[in-house]
């Protein structure tokens, strides 16, 4: 099933999308949850339930899911060999040891379609091309052999980087801020985890990934090539933690998934600018296109002000 949000008289409404690209409408009351954590069967009945129907191209698509909470991950070792390259250095060792992910903005999301601002004094924007693990039911401590029955569905994720951004907050060593907090992009919808099964390959899914910029492809890679699987990433995810319905698990940017492994490869790509138009293809989901834009300057702050007062002994 291939389960979305359109905009629906300025109001966003869960809709089913069928093989030959009919919008079937579900009343207001169903959500996109509802589907994504009932079994297959009251799934369909819940899909039954369409009051309208309508062409694909007669809707304006919202991102499928409005998350609770984004953990972004990076699975792919070329695309880490691509970043380092370009500074000399090898794939950190820590890498190879084991998933590791950082906690994105659930507030900056946006769906296929949408304008995408440039960052306020960016001047390196850079899409980056990933597939995400939708979760359909609450879970803490799971083993990555009951990891699967959690994971209700998979959409297209352009985690969209501000390099320039990123490189100066790495010299603070806490982590990314400004360099991603300003649009992850989910779409065109959810397609749910039973329907990728026919991808399997032993505990991964080959499943064909392909960016392009201004219908210049970027090149190519496969899922199968995540170092672990989204199996395994949910169990990390849920080491000693809650995961909920509706959480997105991005598998971090696939091999020649973004402008800055390319650049590290010493390949010529000018960072994304005004009008580029920007397309992530992913077999079995579809493709999610959005354009860049312009973005506002940033508001001036002053430098670091160091405050005068010192703790007072015996206070």
């Amino acid at each position: 099933m291939r389960i979305a949000r359109i905009d629906h008289n300025g109001t966003p409404q869960t809709a089913v999308i069928t093989r030959d690209d009919r919008v079937q409408l579900l009343p207001a009351e169903v959500g996109v949850l509802d589907l994504l954590g009932a079994p297959p069967a009251q799934r369909d009945e819940l899909a039954a339930g369409a009051e309208v129907e309508l062409a694909l191209n007669e809707v304006r698509l919202l991102a499928p899911i409005e998350p609770p909470s984004i953990r972004d991950f990076s699975v792919f070792e070329a695309h880490i060999e691509g970043i380092v390259m370009g500074e000399g250095r090898k794939v950190p060792e820590r890498w190879y040891e084991g998933p590791f992910c950082y906690f994105s903005n659930p507030h900056a999301i946006t769906g296929p379609g949408d304008e995408i601002e440039i960052p306020p004094a960016s001047q390196r924007l850079d899409l980056e091309l990933e597939v995400a693990a939708i979760i359909g039911r609450a879970g803490r401590n799971l083993t990555v052999e009951d990891a699967g029955a959690y994971i209700a569905g998979y959409t297209i994720f352009n985690d969209w980087s501000a390099r320039d951004h990123a490189i100066d907050e790495m010299r603070l060593g806490l982590g990314f801020c400004k360099a991603k907090d300003f649009a992850n992009t989910l779409g065109p919808w959810i397609v749910t985890a039973d329907e990728f099964e026919r991808f399997r390959s032993g505990d991964r899914l080959d499943v064909d990934l392909r960016a392009s910029v201004n219908g210049r492809e970027l090149g190519d890679d496969t899922l199968a090539n995540m170092a672990w699987s989204f199996e395994e990433l949910v169990a990390y995810a849920s080491r000693g933690a809650w995961i909920r319905p509706g959480d997105v698990l991005g598998s971090g940017t696939c091999g020649s998934g973004c402008l800055f492994e390319l650049w590290g490869r010493g390949q010529e790509w000018a960072p994304l600018a005004p009008g580029d138009i920007v397309t992530l293809s992913v077999e079995g989901i579809g493709a999610l296109t959005n354009q860049v834009v312009a973005g506002v300057p940033p508001v001036p702050l002053p430098p670091a002000r160091p405050g005068r007062l010192r703790h007072r002994a015996g206070a």
